[in-house]
């Protein structure tokens, strides 16, 4: 299985899952694929019960690691040590918990390894439940999981649904998505960008000459998404407004927005810019829109159209700065760094990423790009062709070497 690159928030870490009794077992092999797609190392514990509901082998082959089933191995000559396994991980997460195991928890009984490694474990403990309805609205287990709450234990509140009884009402497993959700969450909190507001835009815009035809360019959107998902995973809070592209975005912290025009741009950043801390313009925006739309489609054989300048988005929200840390891009075919620097200048950015056609792997349409990172005193950094991911991650590095000053959080 191929491992993703460093660009998540789990690159790296120590993930211990430990797996009880309950149907709900035969979810977690796709929460581990997904963990270890995103960079995790991951090991994990099933109590004797569990391999009924779930086969070791299947979760050895996705962890890429031995499976830990009782304190000694199968041939009885070897001791899993819980100590070791307790203080491995960055991380322990009990999915799922079955009512059983959790009333074990609370009592502090130790009767399989699972249990040994939750009272071992100085990690954060995640427990998620699993069980039917009138098990879980039961008033021991309802006092069980407020005790395990008082001590520290994480629990991911089950969801509303049908259950393996044929019932249907709480009791389900919280989704897998949204398990790995809510510990991307918890992770990030100790991530560089936490709480910080970040306003991208990404894309072209379009500018309408009849119903058929429009003004544009070739870009796809994808360095501004990159750029998203890389702050995202810093830990931002993040609004992406995008002009028209296909490309997919989904995570809880990116707010995405689609507009079409240079106008609809302006207006959605013009709204959200008060609010932001750091502004990343990575959309290519039409510089030209026509004067007089038609509304009928034009013949072959027209008129001349005519062309006016539009809204310099970037020009316009500079002039109303404050605390903001903003960055531009811009795209030359000659006198390449002359006229970045004149943007940068103009517009009171405190980087600007330079871009060049020259190459032929890079910009429209690519997954790659090559850039020149230039700062407001002019010194510039230049980078070989990469992968636009690896990109938007030096990008944002580059923004935290600069040590900003942040200000108070606000929230968009």
């Amino acid at each position: 299985m191929k491992k993703n690159t460093p660009h998540s928030i789990f690159f790296g870490k120590k993930i211990l899952i430990g797996i009880s009794a309950s149907i709900a077992a035969y979810k977690i092999p796709e929460l581990v694929r997904l963990f270890v797609k995103n960079g995790a190392e991951v090991k994990i514990i099933l109590t004797p019960s569990a391999t009924q509901f779930v086969s070791p082998l299947t979760l050895s082959t996705l962890s890429l690691n031995d499976v830990t089933l009782d304190f000694l191995d199968n041939n009885k000559v070897k001791w899993n040590n819980h100590v070791k396994l307790a203080l491995w991980a960055d991380l322990f997460l009990i999915a799922p918990a079955s009512c059983n195991t959790i009333a074990k928890m609370v009592s502090g009984l130790c009767d399989n390894i699972l249990l040994a490694t939750f009272l071992s474990s100085k990690c954060p403990i995640f427990c998620a439940p699993a069980m039917d309805r009138d098990m879980y609205l039961n008033r021991a287990t309802v006092k069980n999981l407020e005790i395990l709450r008082r001590r520290g234990v994480n629990v991911l509140d089950v969801e509303s649904g049908d259950l393996a009884s044929g019932l249907s009402g709480l009791g389900r497993m919280k989704d897998i998505n949204n398990l790995f959700f809510e510990l991307e969450i918890f992770f990030n909190k100790e991530a560089p960008l936490f709480g910080v507001n970040v306003l991208i835009t990404a894309g072209p815009t379009y500018e309408k000459i009849d119903p058929v035809r429009f003004i544009g360019n070739f870009s796809s959107g994808k360095m501004g998404c990159e750029l998203a998902k890389e702050a995202a995973r810093k830990g931002a809070n993040v609004y992406l407004v995008i002009g028209p592209s296909s490309e997919k975005i989904d995570h809880p912290f990116i707010n995405r927005i689609n507009v079409e025009t240079t106008n609809e741009m302006y207006e959605v950043c013009k709204e959200k810019f008060p609010k932001t801390d750091i502004a990343v313009f990575a959309a290519a925006v039409s510089d030209f829109k026509i004067v007089n739309y038609q509304e009928k489609k034009i013949k072959k054989n027209p008129e001349p159209i005519v062309l006016k300048s539009n809204i310099d988005i970037l020009k316009r929200l500079s002039k109303k700065k404050k605390n903001q840390f903003i960055v531009g891009f811009a795209l030359e075919t000659d006198n390449e760094e002359i006229n970045a620097i004149k943007k940068l200048e103009e517009k009171q950015m405190d980087l600007i990423i330079l871009n060049s056609l020259k190459n032929t792997q890079s910009c429209f349409g690519y997954d790659t790009n090559k850039i020149k990172i230039i700062d407001n005193q002019l010194y510039i950094k230049d980078y070989p062709l990469m992968s636009k991911n690896k990109v938007a991650e030096i990008i944002f590095n580059e923004i935290l070497m600069k040590r900003i000053s942040l200000p108070s959080i606000n929230k968009l």
